[in-house]
């Protein structure tokens, strides 16, 4: 059976928000010589290709390489030749599959609550909200924040006194949610975001893509309440791991699965 190898990009292929890290590219060249590659993430197409353009562009690993924006609710395959790019042949719609009137009181809650958050004498900087089409994703920071105001908002979020606040907003968000018969998951995305979608729509949708093939999983929020959770669990015990850093991940992948996968003997 083929093997795919499907890793989360934010804190696992890329430090949050920036381009890949390229001591990886090697590693990955490697692996996409014994297996195929995806990337399941819950940002869009757009900010895996900002983040990921150089081996969707200029690379080989690109014949190898699977693009699953929104945990997979959309899929590009890889490309055919050169003068191919990754094209969408798959999407879900998050607005059709729970009626306007639900998807309107979501946003309003949304809303609601980024109004509420000058009290944390925050800096806003825009782009606070982000229709994907499968998934709506709330930055209560930001997209438009600079690292500075990013950092700050971590130090806020792990820091706050009654516990972290994205998890503790993040449960109100459910409790409220469920008293309105919506039926969704709120997690907790990257450093400052929130991504909501509905029941079932995880990263475990991502593997419906790939019936044929024997799949691994590499990300580094799969702790609970992390987008990585589900994923993660459903790999258990021996095809996912749990990692803090693009460095680990080189470090899985040279010294885990690129040995397994040519049959050496190793020990985890």
């Amino acid at each position: 059976m083929k093997k795919i190898v499907l890793f989360d990009m934010d804190g696992t292929l890329t430090p949050p928000r920036k381009e890949l890290d390229r001591d990886l590219i090697p590693a990955l060249r490697e692996l996409a010589k014994i297996s195929e590659i995806g990337i399941v993430t819950g940002s869009d197409h757009n900010y895996v290709l900002q983040q990921m353009g150089l081996l969707m562009e200029n690379t080989e690993i690109r014949y190898k390489l699977h693009i699953l924006p929104c945990n997979g609710t959309k899929y590009y395959p890889p490309p055919l030749s050169a003068s191919h790019k990754h094209e969408l042949t798959f999407e879900k719609n998050m607005r059709e599959e729970l009626g306007e009137m639900h998807f309107s009181s979501i946003m309003q809650q949304i809303l609601r609550r980024q109004a509420q958050l000058h009290l944390y004498n925050l800096p806003l900087t825009g782009h606070f909200v982000d229709y994907r089409g499968s998934m709506i994703n709330w930055c209560p920071i930001g997209r438009n924040a600079t690292l500075d105001e990013r950092s700050a908002f971590v130090e806020f979020d792990r820091g706050f006194s009654h516990g972290n606040f994205r998890n503790i907003v993040a449960e109100q968000l459910r409790e409220e949610f469920k008293n309105s018969n919506i039926d969704l998951s709120i997690k907790t995305g990257g450093e400052t975001s929130f991504d909501i979608y509905p029941k079932g729509w995880d990263k475990t949708f991502a593997l419906q893509h790939f019936p044929d093939k024997e799949i691994w999983f590499i990300g580094d929020k799969c702790h609970e309440g992390g987008n990585d959770e589900e994923i993660y669990k459903a790999l258990l015990p021996n095809n996912s791991f749990s990692v803090e850093s693009p460095t680990e991940t080189k470090d899985i992948i040279e010294k885990v699965l690129i040995p397994l996968f040519k049959g050496e003997k190793i020990e985890r």
